[in-house]
C-alpha cells in the first residue's frame, strides 16, 4: 500500500541512456515503465517530470558557444522527447498517460496548466509535464519543484543512479557517507548537488520534501511509496 496520494517524480534524463550512453535505452525505458504501472495500480496518482540530458543539456551547449536561451530552449525539446517516450512505453503496458507541455506544440503534446494537470490526475492518468518550466536558465530541478508545488503533490520523489544523497559524489569518492535525513538548509550549506539551489529553495519555501531514491533498481518506486527507508529524506 502506498502512504502517499499523489507524488512528483523526477527522473533523470542520463538514466535513460542505460548501458549505451547515450539517448534513449529501450530496455531501461522498459523497466521505468513497469515500476510506475506497478505504482500507478496502488493508486498513488503520479505526475513526472524527466530530464533532457541524454539527448541535450543547455548549460553544456552554453559552453560549446550555442546561445545560452536557444540551448536552453532545445534541452527543453529533448525533454519532449523523454516524456513522449516513456508515455509511449506506458501506453504499450496499458497505462493510461498524458504528456503536458510548458510551451505550445500541439498535437505533440497538450498546454500545461495546473488544472489540467490534477484533472487528469484525478480522472486516473499518470501526467509527464515536459519542457521544463517553459523559461530558459531554469532546470528541470527547478521545473520539478514548481510542478510539485503546483499539484499538490505529497512528495517529490527523485529517482536518480544512486541510493540517496552522499558528502560526496560515490561515485567518485569512495569515503563518501550516505544520509538517512537531511535538512534543506544543510544541503545548501554542503553544496550537495541534490538539486540546483533555486529548486532546493523552492522545495523548502512550499514545504515540499523530497526523497532522493536510486531507481535503476527495479520494485524501488514500489518500496519508497511504501515507506522502506532505502534512500535519504530532505525536509525542514
Amino acid at each position: 500500500m502506498s502512504k502517499f496520494k499523489r507524488i512528483l517524480l523526477k527522473l533523470s534524463g542520463e538514466s535513460l541512456q542505460g548501458r549505451q550512453g547515450y539517448g534513449i535505452d529501450t530496455e531501461r525505458l522498459g523497466e521505468y515503465a513497469e515500476q510506475i504501472k506497478r505504482a500507478h495500480e496502488g493508486g498513488t496518482q503520479i505526475g513526472i517530470v524527466i530530464g533532457g540530458g541524454n539527448i541535450f543539456r543547455g548549460l553544456s551547449g552554453a559552453a560549446q558557444g550555442f546561445d545560452r536561451v536557444m540551448g536552453d530552449q532545445m534541452g527543453m525539446c529533448a525533454t519532449v522527447i523523454n516524456s513522449l517516450a516513456l508515455c509511449s512505453a506506458l501506453r504499450a503496458i496499458s497505462v493510461r498517460c498524458r504528456v503536458l507541455t510548458a510551451i505550445r506544440m500541439e498535437p505533440v503534446g497538450e498546454f500545461y496548466t495546473k488544472h489540467r494537470a490534477v484533472e487528469l490526475l484525478d480522472a486516473g492518468e499518470v501526467v509527464i509535464m515536459a519542457a521544463g518550466t517553459g523559461n530558459p536558465y531554469f532546470t528541470t530541478d527547478t521545473g520539478s519543484s514548481l510542478r510539485a508545488l503546483e499539484i499538490e503533490a505529497d512528495v517529490m520523489f527523485k529517482g536518480t543512479r544512486v541510493d540517496g544523497i552522499y558528502t560526496a559524489d560515490p561515485e567518485k569518492d569512495p569515503t563518501a557517507v550516505k544520509f538517512d535525513e537531511i535538512s534543506y538548509d544543510e544541503v545548501i550549506r554542503r553544496g550537495l548537488k541534490v538539486m540546483d539551489i533555486t529548486a532546493t529553495a523552492m522545495c523548502q519555501s512550499g514545504g515540499m520534501p523530497i526523497y532522493v531514491f536510486c531507481m535503476d533498481e527495479p520494485g524501488n518506486l514500489e518500496r519508497v511509496l511504501a515507506g522502506e527507508p532505502i534512500g535519504t529524506l530532505v525536509t525542514p
